[in-house]
């Protein structure tokens, strides 16, 4: 059986803010359906906008908004999107006051479970070749 010991030991108050906080914590709220998914954001205080909304019966993933919408193709009764042809990721999310981040953690998720994204959301996320 191997050792533990040889592995260096590092007091935690050794570690920077960096090495203690690598990663962001992302909340995922799972729902039977979407109608139900859009009625907790606009009445349960613990769904903050830019939370993912995962609603795996119908296939949806979505961002947690007052206006809630679908990164996914089939949005349920979450909002479709329509950026602005100029806008890129970092405009769109801005106008929602949510992070790049939010929209791509939603995004990983439904990729990672194969649902089809939102092809609008897909442009915005591509980088220019």
């Amino acid at each position: 059986m191997a050792s533990n010991s040889a592995r260096p030991k590092v007091s935690p108050s050794m570690l920077t803010d960096s090495e203690r906080f690598a990663f962001t914590p992302r909340r995922i709220h799972g729902f039977s359906n979407t109608g139900n998914a859009y009625d907790a954001t606009q009445t349960d205080d613990r769904i903050a906008s830019g939370d993912t909304l995962l609603i795996l019966p119908e296939g949806v993933v979505g961002v947690a908004h007052c206006w809630p919408f679908a990164v996914t193709q089939v949005t349920g009764k979450l909002h479709g999107v329509q950026p602005k042809a100029h806008e890129a990721l970092a405009d769109f999310a801005a106008a929602f006051t949510i992070s790049t981040d939010d929209i791509a953690a939603a995004i990983a998720l439904a990729q990672a479970l194969a649902f089809a994204i939102d092809p609008v959301l897909a442009a915005l996320t591509t980088p220019a070749a």
